[in-house]
């Protein structure tokens, strides 16, 4: 008797999201576990996204920084050799300049910078702001107008913004990106708190925080993974947006990704090190269920690209 492998069957799904205008990405979609195919539908691939900045990262590890030696003094030219060398998918632009205690740019001057990166490139663009909760609510709606129809990505809202970065992502239409601390009850509690503003919930995606390889990935993992069993096994509708590892800059600041090799020779090359860091991270975060994915270097986009094809 030939061997019959068992499969669950779930009543929930995940919200499939289309990004960007002229050249969409798409994921999410699926009513299994991640990778999962052979128990139900997984229509989409995760999408990674190349992460950029607006100001040069002159705080990025020499390792990664010299991968974009030459172009990242510009966003424009960055995102465009990121889109046409690097053949991306999307394009993650970090507005790190608007920071009040990085060179404190105004919601114009980004306004400016992501009209010029947009009209640049023909991929989706996920905005995201400095992480400064005050100057965000700012930033980000003048981005958004600026974005107006594109359907980009803009984030990150948190529990002390969401209500000006919702309206804005919801008046021009766009996706938007929720962003709470590693707590699923508080991942609930802000999708709840925007839908309630009338934003669709199918144009959610749930940020619930980044951890890198030895730095607590395996409670962000738990935390992913409760929110994806939420929403297959109880079929939760608030827990059935897409899911976002933002793993490049959690990476790319940890020691191990860092510490040089005089000082460590028994840990072997740093750039490979970094690189299996950031391969390791992202790969963990895509099995617990994100669909969406921003890194740094091409390296390990490539690697986790390769770790797709298999598990697809």
């Amino acid at each position: 008797m030939a061997f019959a492998a068992p499969k669950e069957t779930y009543p929930g799904k995940v919200f499939q999201i289309a990004i960007g205008a002229d050249q969409s990405a798409v994921f999410g979609g699926e009513n299994v576990l991640s990778f999962h195919s052979f128990e139900g539908n997984a229509p989409n691939r995760p999408v990674i996204a190349y992460e950029i900045q607006d100001i040069p990262p002159e705080d990025w590890p020499e390792t990664v920084r010299k991968v974009y030696e030459g172009v990242s003094g510009d966003p424009v030219t960055w995102a465009k050799h990121c889109q046409n060398e690097l053949k991306a998918k999307a394009i993650a632009l970090r507005l790190i300049g608007t920071h009040p205690d990085r060179e404190n740019r105004s919601p114009e001057e980004a306004a400016k910078i992501v009209k010029d990166v947009l009209s640049s490139i023909n991929i989706p663009l996920i905005i995201l702001g400095s992480n400064h909760v005050e100057k965000d609510a700012a930033v980000l709606v003048a981005v958004a107008e600026a974005a107006k129809d594109k359907n980009c990505v803009i984030g990150k809202a948190q529990e002390a913004n969401y209500k000006t970065i919702a309206a804005a992502a919801m008046a021009n239409h766009h996706k938007l990106i929720a962003m709470s601390e590693l707590d699923i009850n508080l991942s609930k509690q802000l999708n709840i708190l925007i839908t309630q503003m009338g934003f669709d919930k199918e144009k959610l995606i749930t940020d619930p925080m980044c951890s890198a390889l030895g730095y607590g990935l395996e409670y962000t993992y738990s935390v992913m993974e409760r929110i994806r069993l939420a929403a297959l096994t109880q079929n939760d509708a608030t827990m059935q947006p897409p899911m976002l590892g933002d793993v490049g800059m959690y990476v790319w600041k940890v020691k191990e990704t860092q510490a040089p090799e005089a000082d460590l020779p028994y840990w072997g090359s740093l750039e490979e090190r970094g690189i299996a860091w950031e391969t390791v991270t992202a790969g963990a975060l895509m099995v617990a269920g994100a669909e969406l994915l921003i890194m740094r270097h091409p390296r390990a986009v490539k690697a986790v690209e390769n770790f797709i094809d298999e598990l697809m």
